[in-house]
């Protein structure tokens, strides 16, 4: 089989498709045939060994994937061979067949394509932890989402209307904010790029202000960091709730902490990963959670471009140039 590995540190042009041998089930794992992958910003850093975590080389990059059960090791009941299944791997996933704990492991309805379960699991767990369980969005509030047409963020946007929330995407284009209002976002603010001096961080503060009204926003989602994230905080409502998602602006923000004592707010961290491993039956719940939301129509991932494996590097650099839109997704044939 073939996998596009990651042998050396670098960027998606250091990647390199080889053939490596095909896994074989163990007890409590399962043997996917890969139909599709999820491509993620983790993908970016971890290649470049920036990320939380540092797999040992050589490793396949991709966290989420969908495909077909080949084989079921000793012990695994909840799926078998032939289930069309969905998955999260943390890494690995870019390859033509996976090995995995049977516990990372979800059948998916008959009618969802491959391409749309591959990039579910990753994005809409992370938002649907964050709004929940770190946020406690509550119908009615105000739901401020930096980044809204991004992966991570489109899932916010549906999520947060699903919860009930008033929804203001914010977004570096307009057309970008079209695609997060066509998802079912109440209105959207287009922001410049940054970096920002300090004159600059006032304006954008101010149009985040404008954008959520004198009350403020009960919770910002913050996939974005670097010169954002500040302004952003400035516009949070009283006893708000801000939460750290990612960093796609590229720096890590240094954030005045006097803002949040006169705010009275949260500055919440959202480590779905970590979270997901420690607490594994919150997990399962909330995936079953969420495909019953996508079995209703409340939510559905918008894949905006499709790569071939043997195009992967190129699909992870398209997603680290922050122009895609929606979900980027390698297709295996």
């Amino acid at each position: 089989m073939k996998a596009l590995l990651s042998k050396a540190v670098g960027g998606p042009e250091t990647l390199v498709l080889e053939d490596v041998p095909s896994p074989e089930a163990k007890p409590g794992n399962v043997v996917i045939s890969v139909k599709a992958i999820g491509v993620n910003f983790p993908d970016v850093l971890i290649i470049e060994d920036k990320y939380q975590f540092k797999p040992e080389r050589p490793f396949a990059p991709g966290g989420e994937l969908s495909g077909v059960v080949k084989a079921v090791g000793e012990g695994v009941t909840n799926v078998k061979p032939g289930d069309r299944v969905l998955a999260n791997t943390g890494w690995g996933a870019m390859a033509e067949e996976v090995l995995l704990p049977a516990g990372r492991v979800w059948k998916i309805p008959d009618a969802m394509p491959h391409d749309i379960a591959a990039a579910f699991i990753l994005t809409y767990g992370t938002s649907w932890h964050a709004l929940t369980d770190r946020g406690h969005l509550k119908a009615g509030e105000t739901l401020l989402v930096l980044g809204a047409a991004g992966g991570v963020g489109l899932s916010a946007v549906e999520l947060g209307k699903a919860l009930g929330a008033r929804v203001i995407a914010a977004c570096s284009t307009q057309e970008k904010v079209d695609l997060a209002i066509a998802h079912g976002a109440d209105s959207g603010v287009v922001y410049g790029r940054g970096p920002f001096d300090k004159e600059g961080q006032r304006a954008l503060g101010a149009l985040f202000k404008d954008a959520c009204g004198p009350n403020g926003a009960d919770v910002i989602y913050d996939a974005v960091g670097g010169d954002y994230a500040e302004p952003a905080l400035r516009s949070i409502a009283w006893e708000g709730r801000y939460l750290v998602i990612g960093f796609a602006a590229g720096d890590i923000p240094r954030i005045p902490l006097n803002l949040a004592l006169l705010k009275g707010c949260d500055i919440v961290g959202v480590f779905w990963g970590t979270w997901a491993g420690k607490n594994p039956e919150a997990f399962a719940k909330s995936i079953d959670d969420l495909l019953d939301l996508y079995a209703q129509g409340k939510i559905k991932p918008h894949v905006s471009e499709r790569f071939p494996l043997s195009k992967g590097a190129d699909a992870i650099a398209h997603l680290g140039s922050r122009q895609a839109m929606g979900k980027v997704v390698i297709t295996v044939d």
